[in-house]
């Protein structure tokens, strides 16, 4: 079953458009991409999370992920 999202399929796109942009500005090899993702990932849990609730989100940020790469190597 899908999951929805209350953004907009363009909202999401266009952010990792530009995303994508910065990236490539800086020929970020795929291992710097997955860093950079993990340490914004660390800090939106760390800033915006309640401590109570950071390793339940990061668990289901982790599942969502892995679900995610396994639906897509199908």
């Amino acid at each position: 079953m899908p999951i929805t999202s209350k953004y907009s399929d363009a909202t999401v796109e266009q952010i990792l458009t530009e995303i994508a942009v910065v990236l490539e500005k800086h020929s970020a090899s795929p291992e710097l991409s997955l860093m950079i993702a993990g340490n914004i990932a660390t800090n939106v849990l760390n800033q915006d999370v309640a401590a109570s609730q950071r390793k339940v989100i990061a668990e289901k940020f982790a599942q969502a992920l892995i679900s995610s790469i396994e639906e897509k190597s199908h």
